[in-house]
């Protein structure tokens, strides 16, 4: 069988990766792909505008680009198609796919409203008495500055910090902890009246801080109106968004991922189950939508009491990097039975061992960052460690200046290091040796993931 990838991040690497794995695919185009997709066994990249397929229109977010890969998919036979990022869910590539009766993995463009709008999110958290944050959304910037003095005039909150959220999708940066009421005020007026995230700060949900610690659970959805739906969990991962040792800086697209969780024991997963999950399930079943994909949970934990604080309408990046190998089912398998409603007696089933993965970056990452810099790997040493590295903002060169083809940085977080070990610190280790055998001109880390 023939398999396609949307997207071009680490994330899309580690899903065509995990794909080729399998023995019954035979060829797995990633569109437009990376500099790791480039060299994967099995794998092709179709870049949009030149390339094998020809692709028309300016990505998978373009009503060009969508119809392009739709008629592609059609025409090369193929049999699977897995959407990575959320944009192209959000522009409703799921919808036209289904349309023309290619089988594709992915929310359509309605039930992505639950990473694609956060108001529309913590509506449905409230209706359905998801467990959450207490919060409502703000279309006037004047009104959420009222709301940012309250909180910060009031005794009761004013030591806390103030949760403002973008409404629309930031990849992973829009999310501000506001310290203080110029810090609240700043972003408040950055969002809404200066626009730093377009459109997606036009509107903005207001939280109120929950305390404790961050876990993401992703997990393998098939509801259809008028049958049982079913939403499976994968093992527990955490990822550490902030840009710094210890949890500081400025939020990023993540600095890397470890799985499982220690910390997320049986009361935490139980509690998640009663309070997060099923409530989700049943709330997806009332409203007649139609998920067949992936969703991830973005969970605060705190004495085994869990909140969402966020769904994704996909899997998560960098936790799919530390996830997918530990899965120990067939990948196509899983894929077909979220699609042919088979998920509930699929043997989803994991390895033992923990796998570590922390995210090499630019310099100047999150902000503007060096782009064009060669990347070195020492072999030797990346085989000793048994890691893989899972490329996301490089490309592959064919003709570089010096040295021959090879990597190249085109992006802010260049690639995982995803080590597998007995135990967590095993994992760990491995990793950042791993990490170690990799060198581009600014290359910067956190050394802190799995320990933070």
């Amino acid at each position: 069988m023939k398999a396609l990838v949307i997207g071009s991040g680490g994330r899309e690497h580690a899903i065509a990766w995990k794909l080729a794995q399998s023995e019954e695919i035979e060829k797995v185009y990633v569109a437009p792909g990376n500099g790791g997709t480039a060299r994967e066994d099995k794998c092709e990249n179709l870049p949009f505008g030149k390339g094998p397929a020809e692709l028309s229109g300016t990505g998978p977010v373009s009503p060009q680009g969508q119809a392009a890969l739709a008629a592609f998919a059609g025409e090369k036979g193929v049999g699977l198609t897995v959407v990575g990022p959320e944009d192209p869910l959000g522009a409703g590539i799921v919808d036209l796919f289904r349309a023309r009766g290619l089988a594709v993995v992915g929310p359509g463009s309605k039930a992505a409203r639950f990473e694609t709008s956060k108001a529309f999110s913590k509506e449905f958290m409230k209706k359905y008495g998801v467990r959450t944050a207490a919060g409502r959304e703000f279309t006037r910037a004047g009104e959420a500055l009222d709301e940012a003095r309250r909180h910060f005039a009031d005794p009761e909150t004013r030591s806390l910090p103030m949760v403002i959220k973008a409404d629309g999708l930031t990849a992973g940066k829009g999310v501000t902890l506001a310290e203080d009421l110029a810090a609240a005020e700043n972003t408040v007026t950055a969002l809404m009246r200066d626009k730093s995230l377009g459109e997606a700060g036009a509107s903005v949900v207001i939280e109120d801080f929950l305390p404790g610690r961050e876990v993401s659970v992703l997990a393998a959805v098939s509801v259809v109106p008028g049958k049982r739906g079913v939403i499976r969990p994968f093992i527990a991962a955490r990822d550490h968004k902030r840009r710094f040792e210890g949890g500081r800086g400025p939020n990023t697209g993540g600095m890397g991922a470890v799985a499982p969780v220690p910390d997320f024991d049986g009361q935490a997963q139980r509690d998640f189950l009663d309070a997060i999950l099923e409530p989700t399930l049943k709330g997806m079943e009332a409203e007649g939508l139609e998920y067949r994909g992936f969703i991830f949970f973005g969970l605060m934990v705190n004495a085994g009491r869990c909140s969402l604080l966020e769904y994704n309408a996909r899997l998560g990046d960098p936790e799919t990097q530390a996830l997918l190998p530990l899965l120990d089912s067939d990948f196509p398998e899983l894929c077909r039975a979220i699609l042919d409603g088979g998920l509930g007696d699929f043997p989803l089933s994991w390895k033992p061992g923990a796998v570590c993965a922390p995210v090499a970056v630019a310099e100047g990452y999150p902000g503007p960052y060096r782009k064009g810099d060669p990347i070195r790997v020492d072999g030797k040493i990346l085989a000793e460690t048994g890691a893989k590295l899972f490329i996301a903002g490089a490309l592959w060169d064919e003709a570089p200046q010096a040295g021959g083809p090879g990597l190249r940085t085109s992006g802010g977080r260049v690639l995982a290091a995803s080590a597998y070990g007995a135990g967590p610190e095993e994992a760990r280790e491995r990793a950042y040796r791993a990490l170690e055998a990799v060198g581009f001109a600014g290359k910067s880390c956190r050394r802190d993931i799995g320990r933070e």
